[in-house]
Formats: structure tokens, C-alpha cells, sequence
């Protein structure tokens, strides 16, 4: 592969990655070198190379007569995540309560307050992400990071945010309330406390989407 292709196979894996979660492409959809490229209006090589990078994070999968094709995620695949995520974003929290400059907090604080004014999901989807981001970077632990950013890219695999759910925005942002709470008044055990159950909260509401999914129902 060329350099020249190198940036391109980047843009490639994260339009992919994009589509998978909006939705676009869903778990057990086949993908194809062939069709990607043509929809995309690229050669092969950087599909090639951006396939490989999905494959090697677990997002994708090949089977024998069944090609490539988004990898599904089981319940209790589902759950070990979540679980994963509640440890280290709860840590996180206490590390950021800890160890958070007073400007990463005040940007903690400004994104809450943006996303309680979000006005659509994609607003809203995009902040909470953020919102994320920023207590994570607070956290000031470079392994965490990593870690935390492993587990988030799986969960691209279950595609649209929970936070389509009527209810579940103000619920998130209420979570969110307590959790910034307590990383301004530099309290670890309540913060981390109050990100675990934030993250737990969470599980349930994709568990509760994924089984109306399943059966065919909407809220």
C-alpha cells in the first residue's frame, strides 16, 4: 500500500465506523471489498486496509461461506461490556474527582449544562459522548483511556444511542447532575459511586431497547 492510500483507508474505516453506529449498517450485515468501494467511490486498497483494522478491533468478523459480515453481539457479551465500562469509567470518576484541574472541571460543567439544553438526539448524542470524553481525560490515567476507548468502539456494534428512549435523556442528564456533583465538590467515593450507577443505568436501558428490537415494539 502507498502512503498516498494510507490517510484514505483512515477516512475509510471511519465513515464505516460511522455508519455502524447510526445504524447503517447493522450486526450480521455482509460486507463486501467490492460494494463498499463502489458506494464509496474508492478503490479497493484503502477498503482492504480499513476492513482489516475493523476486523483486528472485533467489529467485524469472516466466516467461512458467510463472508464478512458485522459481528453480533450476545446478552452476555452485552453485559460483560457494560460491566467492563461501570469499572473503569467508575474509576475514572474518582480519579477525575481527585486529580481534575478546576478548568477541566468547569468544562465538565459546561458540557452538562449544554447537553440539558440539547434541543435533538444527534445534539444530545454527541455531547453525552463528549461529556464522556472529558471526565475520562480528567482522569489523567493514559491506560484507562485505552481501556475505556476499547470498550466504547464495541459498543458501536449495538448502533443507535439508548438516548432515543423518550425518557432516557432526562434520566442521563439527572445521572449526569450527581456525578458532576460530586467531582466539584472533589468527593471520589461519590463520584464513583454516582458513575457506576450512571453506567448501570445505562446497561438497563440498552437491555430494555434490545429486547423491544427483538420482539418488534417501540415505546
Amino acid at each position: 500500500m502507498s502512503s498516498s492510500d494510507r490517510p484514505q483507508g483512515r477516512d475509510t474505516y471511519e465513515r464505516i465506523l460511522s455508519e455502524i453506529r447510526t445504524g447503517l449498517l447493522a450486526p450480521g450485515d455482509r460486507l463486501t471489498e467490492t460494494d463498499i468501494a463502489a458506494r464509496l467511490g474508492i478503490s479497493r486498497t484503502p477498503v482492504r486496509e480499513a476492513m482489516r483494522q475493523l476486523e483486528s478491533d472485533g467489529l467485524i468478523t469472516h466466516t467461512p461461506r458467510s463472508g464478512t459480515t458485522i459481528r453480533r453481539l450476545d446478552y452476555s457479551e452485552i453485559s460483560e461490556l457494560y460491566e467492563m465500562r461501570a469499572v473503569l469509567e467508575s474509576t475514572a470518576a474518582r480519579f477525575a474527582a481527585r486529580a481534575a484541574s478546576d478548568v477541566e472541571v468547569e468544562e465538565i460543567m459546561d458540557v452538562h449544562e449544554a447537553m440539558c439544553k440539547a434541543k435533538d438526539t444527534l445534539e444530545l448524542f454527541q455531547l453525552n459522548q463528549q461529556f464522556h470524553q472529558c471526565l475520562l481525560d480528567a482522569s489523567r490515567n493514559r491506560f484507562l483511556l485505552s481501556a475505556a476507548h476499547s470498550i466504547e468502539k464495541t459498543l458501536l456494534i449495538l448502533g443507535p444511542s439508548t438516548l432515543n428512549e423518550s425518557a432516557r435523556p432526562a434520566q442521563a442528564n439527572a445521572e449526569h447532575a450527581t456525578i458532576v456533583s460530586a467531582i466539584q465538590s472533589r468527593n471520589p467515593a461519590e463520584a464513583e459511586e454516582a458513575m457506576r450507577a450512571h453506567i448501570e443505568s445505562a446497561h438497563r436501558a440498552r437491555l430494555r431497547q434490545l429486547r423491544q428490537y427483538n420482539t418488534g415494539t417501540t415505546n
